[in-house]
């Protein structure tokens, strides 16, 4: 070792482990979070238009003004809310570089970030790596709900940061009003700031309301809130997300955003800000598209040995596989259902820092309909080999 060693403890992430080995093993990869089915053709069309215009340049290093306006006016129309695309709105290298360049701009050395368990895991690497130390509060399962007076407990003069995500990648939850109030009474007249990353803001179910730090005026004040193209138009691979956050804020994000991308790619940007205002179907279908998913599998899997918690958002859905294998471990449970099942899932544990006792696995319902009947076939078959 020559340099330092700024994350000694990571490794490759869980997502990479999966995918790899189930392109070794020929497995059906149901774990990782992409869709198996194409863009909307109007969406590709708005590319090649874009490209053929000669938004081939640069970028402006906030994000394409035409696609900021388009990002406002969907705000307007989604949460009732007025935004300056101007001042407030910074277009990023997906969400998980808006999650990065917030956590520097809000973090410095011997600060605290609180972040709940299971946690999306770039959160942990981003507050170390700005010197910070992350404060990990587990949620128990099965229902992985606050308990704000843990939160309480554990906010110190050392806290400068809090990271909420609802809906919630991998227990997929949804955060209620209440828990909003009570995180708003928490932070009211402290130094701390809220990083919000609602990327899956429209894929939520059975009537629920996605509740955004956005739409509350006190926590709105401090917040970072962290969005996604990649979720919203089922094209992960084109890394364009977008913070929001108020002035003061935005130019502390774009400090860092400038040494960090700059500026994202500008054909991706101006397809966008052509598509978005021309078919808001794209996100106001998005919960009925993925419930319809949700409940296919759900309702296939109804009496194969697996139970299921019908998912409150976004497009994962997790297995409770505690008849199939009672007291195994999600790692070793994960790995047998891949090699043995032909089936790749990704274990809870690795989203925790001390995980509980965990008989969950999270699966990906963005797949074609075919795919999933498949994913059916394969574990109910699993099932009835493993409790033979």
């Amino acid at each position: 070792m020559t340099g330092a060693d700024k994350l000694p403890d990571v490794g490759t992430t869980i997502f990479t482990v999966m995918s790899r080995r189930a392109a070794e093993l020929g497995a059906l990869n149901i774990g990782q979070g992409f869709p198996d089915y194409p863009v909307d053709p109007r969406l590709a069309r708005s590319l090649a238009e874009a490209v053929a215009a000669g938004h081939n340049q640069y970028a402006p290093m906030e994000g394409v003004v035409a696609l900021r306006e388009a990002i406002a006016a969907k705000l307007r129309q989604a949460l009732r809310i007025d935004v300056d695309p101007l001042a407030e709105i910074t277009v990023t290298c997906g969400a998980t570089e808006a999650i990065y360049s917030a956590v520097q701009a809000a973090v410095g050395p011997g600060d605290e970030a609180i972040v709940f368990d299971p946690a999306y895991d770039s959160y942990d690497p981003a507050i170390r790596l700005a010197g910070g130390q992350a404060v990990h509060i587990p949620l128990a399962p099965p229902r992985f709900r606050y308990d704000w007076d843990r939160v309480r407990a554990a906010i110190t003069s050392r806290t400068r940061l809090v990271i909420v995500n609802t809906p919630l990648n991998p227990a997929c939850t949804v955060a209620r009003a209440a828990d909003l109030a009570a995180l708003a009474e928490l932070l009211r007249d402290r130094p701390i700031l809220l990083l919000a990353d609602e990327v899956y803001e429209h894929v939520i179910y059975d009537g629920r309301r996605h509740e955004s730090a956005l739409a509350h005026e006190e926590l709105r004040a401090r917040s970072f809130v962290v969005y996604s193209f990649g979720k919203t138009l089922h094209a992960t691979g084109w890394r364009t997300g977008y913070c929001v956050a108020p002035p003061a804020l935005t130019r502390e994000l774009r400090k860092v955003h400038q040494y960090n991308t700059f500026s994202i790619a500008a054909p991706l940007q101006a397809a966008i800000a052509r598509y978005l205002p021309a078919h808001p179907e794209c996100w106001q279908g998005l919960a009925s598209f993925f419930e319809a998913k949700r409940d296919r599998l759900v309702q296939a899997l109804d009496d194969s040995g697996f139970r299921l918690q019908p998912a409150e958002g976004t497009y994962f859905q997790l297995l409770d596989y505690t008849a199939i294998a009672p007291g195994s471990g999600d790692l070793d449970f994960s790995r047998r259902l891949l090699e043995e099942g032909g089936v790749a899932t990704i274990p809870l544990s690795p989203f925790y820092r001390e995980p509980p006792s965990l008989p969950y696995v999270r699966l990906c319902i963005a797949k074609e309909d075919a795919t999933l009947d498949e994913a059916v076939h394969r574990l109910r078959a699993f099932a009835r080999h493993a409790t033979r």
